[in-house]
């Protein structure tokens, strides 16, 4: 079974998105390139804040549905659990957003 992701990503600005997926490491790039298109692009958010693994991704979809239905503050308590400083968790990842097709074609 497939892992998956939980996590909240936020703009420069403050603003929170919270989404789901099965890979975290491509689906932050899209966020950082602006090609993961909605709310997420339309407010700028590209710094990831805060993840969860999960077992599968109907786990993550579930503790998603969740995590949307709280409060602000909750969630803000929640990110300072893993992140106190709300630094981007993806900036040491260089590597990871690096696609096979860059590995295999640079």
């Amino acid at each position: 079974m497939k892992p998956g992701y939980t996590y909240i990503i936020g703009s420069h600005s403050g603003t929170l998105y919270i989404g789901v997926t099965s890979d975290i490491f491509i689906r932050t790039r899209q966020h950082k390139n602006g090609t993961f298109e909605g709310f997420s692009k339309d407010h700028t958010c590209t710094r990831l804040l805060y993840y969860e693994t999960h077992d599968s991704i109907g786990e993550a979809i579930s503790r998603e549905k969740r995590l949307k239905g709280w409060r602000r503050e909750k969630k803000l308590n929640l990110i300072r659990t893993q992140n106190p400083e709300f630094k981007d968790l993806a900036e040491q990842w260089g590597w990871q957003f690096i696609t096979a097709h860059e590995r295999m074609n640079p």
